[in-house]
């Protein structure tokens, strides 16, 4: 549907104003109460706030341009018109059925059948497109079977244990494309008969008052004074006190609900762009693990406030240590490296500030205290990182924990980790170390509240803190990133200064 916005009635006498800045173009997407003009009046200063979403076809006015009451500003084409349009042509296109069957796929390389080792969902439960169904084990591999479809699961045919073979029905889902076909006749029935209702003539806008000056706003001192240091123009805000005051509260909400339309948009690409133009291209599809990852990735960078600690220890004793142990290793065909030490240490400490070790509820009101040490450790993988959690750090031993490492890892770039095996964990450590550089910043891994970062160890020259000895030390520089909602900064500095200490004392590592 076609809306002509016009000019309202200004209101307290005010005939026109000047357009100081036109916010939309033709073409453009807007939402409900987006700003579409400000206008200067030699009263006041205004905004002009759209009633409805859709997209701008046309704008008749310019920056500069007078304007009067009544006068005919843009043309929008509302979003509910094409909305109801989309409705009817899915309603007729709409042909698929309300229940999938799921059927075991070919599982390749020969693979005819596999056990069930753990069926992911029941009965009644709502599922989304790619979560896990079933996870199956076989002679060679073990494997997740994901869902084509998002919906609510109706039956489940078989159970953990059972074998099962290609083509065998598995259960039956729902489709939410159904239920959503539903909803649109609903919808479109009750658009129709809103529209039959409605009187076909313009609807008469009550006069739009703004407030002459910051003067005319109901606000205590202390609430202009906090509006001045926190730069909001309380002309913007709606008073919830008496006689339309306006309260610290209201602050706090206009502050809240701006971060939150701030971290919900996500930019997005207007348009393909054909790169070939330039030059020759290469197309390579990324892997699921890249896809999820980088999901994950932007969501954690979006939503927690980061700060990044950085720090280094001084490793030469432990590293002594390492190469002893290391030789023992060997008799034992466990490979002992430097990581094993880095975990018992951040364990160590995580024991002296286990607000490093918590996670936030899901109302972001409580921390979740942790009583058990479960590691996720970075593996680089060809299908892209994942990390597996190693569970209770501080009861294992140095060859203990390098032996799980080994396999841990080895299975990991063979997708042999079976689901339980990447959940759980209550703290991240990233190392690089194998490949080099100095320092980076891990993002962290919800709903954990901090993960390590390890880069490469390297021979420094040192003092003695007066200047006057000089001595070679090996160095581990490392970097710690927390949710600042949860840790402080003077707690983050707390937190490498002791891993830097417990690094540097070798007596820890051989008791």
């Amino acid at each position: 549907m076609i809306k002509e916005i016009n000019l309202p009635d200004l209101g307290e006498g005010i005939e026109g104003a000047e357009v100081s800045d036109v916010m939309v173009s033709a073409g453009q997407s807007i939402s409900k109460n987006d700003i579409l003009l400000v206008l200067e009046s030699d009263k006041s200063s205004m905004e002009i706030p759209s009633d409805y979403s859709g997209t701008v076809v046309e704008v008749f006015v310019n920056s500069g341009d007078e304007v009067s009451t009544g006068q005919k500003l843009m043309i929008i084409e509302t979003e509910e018109f094409r909305s109801r349009e989309q409705h009817k042509n899915e309603l007729k296109s709409e042909k698929k059925t309300s229940l999938e069957e799921i059927n075991l796929p070919d599982l390749g390389e020969g693979i005819e059948g596999a056990e069930v080792s753990d069926v992911m969902v029941s009965a009644g439960q709502s599922i989304s497109k790619n979560d896990i169904l079933l996870v199956l084990e076989s002679d060679k591999s073990s494997m997740e079977i994901p869902s084509d479809y998002s919906g609510t699961v109706v039956e489940v045919f078989v159970n953990s244990g059972d074998e099962v073979s290609t083509g065998q029905k598995l259960m039956i889902i729902e489709t939410e494309e159904f239920r959503s076909r539903e909803q649109h006749k609903n919808e479109l029935k009750s658009e129709i008969k809103k529209e039959l209702q409605t009187d076909s003539r313009e609807e008469k806008k009550p006069p739009v008052n703004f407030p002459k000056t910051s003067r005319d706003v109901f606000a205590s001192p202390g609430v202009r004074k906090l509006a001045r240091e926190l730069e909001i123009n309380l002309q913007l805000l709606s008073g919830s006190g008496p006689k339309g005051r306006i309260t610290k509260e209201d602050l706090h909400g206009y502050i809240k609900a701006k971060m939150e339309s701030s971290t919900n948009q996500r930019p997005k690409q207007k348009k393909e762009i054909d790169f070939s133009i330039w030059g020759e291209v290469e197309v390579l599809k990324l892997t699921k693990v890249n896809r999820i990852t980088g999901t994950r990735l932007q969501e954690a960078w979006q939503e927690i406030p980061h700060v990044t600690q950085y720090d280094f220890g001084d490793i030469t004793e432990l590293d002594e240590v390492r190469k002893k142990l290391k030789k023992e290793g060997e008799k034992k065909q466990i490979k002992v490296t430097f990581l094993p030490f880095l975990m018992k240490a951040v364990a160590a400490v995580l024991k002296e500030m286990p607000r490093f070790n918590s996670s936030l509820d899901y109302k972001g009101e409580n921390l979740v205290m942790k009583n058990y040490y479960h590691f996720g450790v970075a593996v680089d993988t060809p299908s892209g990182l994942i990390v597996p959690v190693i569970k209770d750090v501080d009861k294992k031993s140095i060859f203990e924990l390098s032996s799980e490492l080994m396999d841990i890892s080895e299975r990991a770039r063979n997708k042999n980790l079976l689901p339980d095996e990447l959940r759980g964990g209550t703290f991240t450590i990233s190392s690089l170390g194998g490949i080099g550089g100095a320092h980076f910043s891990p993002i962290v891994n919800p709903p954990e509240v901090a993960i390590l970062g390890v880069s490469k160890s390297e021979w420094r020259q040192t003092h003695d803190g007066e200047g006057k000895a000089f001595s070679a030390r090996y160095i581990l520089p490392f970097s710690l990133s927390y949710d600042h909602r949860v840790i402080d900064g003077a707690s983050g500095a707390a937190f490498t200064t002791r891993l830097s200490q417990v690094l540097n004392t070798k007596g820890f590592f051989e008791n």
